[in-house]
C-alpha cells in the first residue's frame, strides 16, 4: 500500500525569485521536519509518485532525497523512505531568549563605553585623505603580484609575516624612525589591534597590572580588558606618560601602553629623560612596554621624532605600527617589532596562533614601497595634511574671538579643542554627527575623575571646504563670535 502523501508536499511548486523547484521542494521538506509538521517516522511517497503529482521531473525529487538522506532528515531502506528521528528543541529559541544568556565576565567592561558608526565623517580623527590616495599606483603594484603569482603564494605563507615585506619594512625602520631591528624581529599583524591582542596573549597573564595613559587610546584598553589585566589609568602631562613612585611600588605593571612620540590624543611627546627612565623602571620590573606609534610618519616642523625602541641596546619595548593612517584602514596590515631574545621563545606559539595569509596584499604593499610610491605618497600627504591643521587652527582661532589653546602639536592628523568645564562634550558630538560631522569627546578617552571636556578633531579626511563648514558648526554650537 503506498503511504499517503502528507498535504505539506502537495502544493504547487512555482518558480520565483530565482529559486529553482528543486530548492524549493528541499525546503519544503526541511522546514516541515525542523517545525514539526512531518512527524518523525512519516512514511514518504516514492519519487516517481511525488514527482507525478507535482508534475516535475524524477531527478528533481531524487536530488531532493539525495540531499536530505546526506544531511539526516530522511532514512531509506527496503520499505521506502520516511522521516528520520531527530531531538528538535522543546521550544525554539527566540531573540530575548539567546540574549538573556550569559557572556564571559571579561566581556562587561566593554558595555560601560558607547560607540557609533561614524564612518568615514569629516572631522573622524584617525582616518586619512582617502580621496588623495593614489589607486593607480596601488592597482599597478597589485598587478606586478598577480600576473606573476606562483600557485604557492596562494597557500599559507611564513606566519610572521612575508620575508620580503618583512626585509623592506626593517629596512625602511632603521632609517625613517630610529628602530633597531633586522627583518627576523618583525611579526606582520592585521593591524595594530591585532599586535595589542598579541602583545596581551602572549606576555601576561589575567590578573597582571596593564598601565595605559589616562587619557588614552580606547583600543589599548579594550585589549587589555580582554586578556583579563587589572588595568591602570596613568595619567598624562606635557610631556606624556606620567607614573609616579606609588604606581611602581603598588601597582607594577606587566605591560605598559603608551604613544610617547604623539601622545593619543593629547599630542604630547615623551622627553628622552623620561623615556629613558620609563625604560630604566621596566626592566628593573621585568616589565614590557607597547611603543605604539601610530602616527609617527607625520611631523611637519622639524626633524622627525624617533622611536623610544632605538634609544638603547635591549630595551623591553615591543614597537607597534600599521599601514591605516599612511595608506588606508582597510589594509589591515600592520607590524610589531620584538626585541631579539623574544622572538626565538615565541615563535612557536605565534606559529600556533598566526596563519600567514593576506600574502598577495602584503608582496602589492612590497611593490608598492620598492617602487618609490609609498616615499611619494607620505611626502604628498605630509604637505597636505600641514596645510589642514593650519587651516583648522585658524579657522578655530577666528571663529573663538580670541586666542585659544589647543593640543595636538605639530603632528598627526588630529588636534584637541579643551572647553570649559561647564560644557557637555558628550552632548555636543552628538549634535554635530547629526550635522554631518564626527569629532571624538574628550572627555571619553580618560578612565578616571576628574576628566577634561574638549573635542578630538580629526582633520585628515577633510576637504578645506569642510574644514571651514565645520568650524562654523561648531561656533554656532558653542556660542562664539565668530
Amino acid at each position: 500500500m503506498k503511504p499517503q502523501i502528507p498535504p505539506l508536499l502537495l502544493a504547487p511548486l512555482i518558480p520565483a525569485g530565482g529559486t529553482t523547484l528543486q530548492q524549493q521542494l528541499y525546503q519544503r521538506i526541511k522546514q516541515g521536519i525542523l517545525q514539526g509538521q512531518l512527524a518523525a517516522g512519516t512514511g514518504l511517497p516514492s519519487t516517481r509518485q511525488l514527482a507525478l503529482e507535482l508534475q516535475v521531473s524524477r531527478n528533481t525529487v531524487l536530488n531532493v532525497w539525495t540531499q536530505l538522506q546526506a544531511e539526516g532528515y530522511l532514512m531509506s531502506d527496503r520499505q521506502g523512505s520516511r522521516i528520520s528521528s531527530l531531538a528538535l528543541p522543546a521550544r525554539q529559541a527566540d531573540d530575548d531568549t539567546l540574549a538573556s544568556w550569559p557572556l564571559a565576565k571579561r566581556m562587561d567592561p566593554f558595555y560601560l563605553s558607547q560607540w557609533a558608526d561614524t564612518g568615514s565623517l569629516p572631522l573622524r580623527p584617525g582616518i586619512p585623505a582617502l580621496n588623495h590616495f593614489p589607486m593607480a599606483a596601488w592597482r599597478r603594484a597589485l598587478s606586478q603580484v598577480t600576473h606573476h603569482t606562483p600557485p604557492q603564494l596562494l597557500g599559507y605563507g611564513d606566519p610572521l609575516g612575508d620575508p620580503e615585506l618583512r626585509a623592506v619594512l626593517a629596512q625602511q625602520l632603521r632609517i625613517t624612525r630610529g628602530v633597531r631591528c633586522d627583518a627576523g624581529q618583525i611579526v606582520i599583524t592585521e593591524g595594530v589591534q591585532q599586535a595589542l591582542t598579541l602583545c596581551v596573549a602572549l606576555l601576561s597573564n589575567p590578573g597582571d597590572h596593564g598601565w595605559i595613559e589616562d587619557p588614552g587610546y580606547r583600543g589599548a584598553k579594550a585589549a587589555l580588558q580582554g586578556g583579563e589585566l587589572n588595568v591602570i589609568p596613568i595619567s598624562t602631562d606635557h610631556q606624556g606618560l606620567a607614573p609616579q613612585p606609588i604606581h611602581w611600588e603598588q601597582t607594577p605593571p606587566r605591560l605598559i601602553y603608551t604613544t610617547p612620540t604623539h601622545q593619543y590624543p593629547t599630542g604630547a611627546v615623551m622627553s628622552a629623560s623620561r623615556r629613558l627612565a620609563l625604560i630604566a623602571a621596566a626592566q628593573q620590573h621585568q616589565a614590557w612596554i607597547i611603543e605604539d606609534d601610530y602616527d609617527g610618519d607625520f611631523h611637519y616642523h622639524g626633524e622627525p621624532i624617533m622611536a623610544m625602541q632605538g634609544m638603547t641596546d635591549n630595551a623591553p619595548v615591543i614597537y607597534l605600527g600599521s599601514f591605516s593612517k599612511t595608506l588606508f584602514p582597510a589594509l589591515r596590515i600592520g607590524f610589531m617589532v620584538l626585541p631579539a631574545p623574544l622572538v626565538k621563545r615565541l615563535r612557536p606559539a605565534l606559529h600556533q596562533i598566526l596563519r600567514g595569509g593576506n600574502r598577495l596584499e602584503q608582496q602589492a604593499l612590497t611593490r608598492f614601497i620598492l617602487n618609490g610610491d609609498y616615499r611619494r605618497h607620505l611626502g604628498k600627504m605630509r604637505r597636505l595634511y600641514r596645510q589642514r591643521q593650519a587651516l583648522l587652527r585658524t579657522g578655530l582661532q577666528r571663529a573663538a574671538g580670541q586666542a585659544i589653546s589647543l593640543l595636538g602639536g605639530n603632528s598627526g592628523m588630529h588636534l584637541v579643542l579643551p572647553l570649559e568645564p561647564h560644557r557637555d562634550d558628550v552632548a555636543i558630538t552628538r549634535k554635530l554627527h547629526q550635522a554631518g560631522y564626527a569629532p571624538g569627546a574628550l572627555s571619553t578617552f580618560y578612565l578616571t575623575e576628574p576628566v577634561q571636556q574638549g573635542l578630538v578633531i580629526g582633520y585628515g579626511n577633510c576637504r578645506d571646504t569642510q574644514i571651514t563648514a565645520a568650524t562654523g558648526q561648531l561656533s554656532r554650537l558653542l556660542g562664539w563670535p565668530g
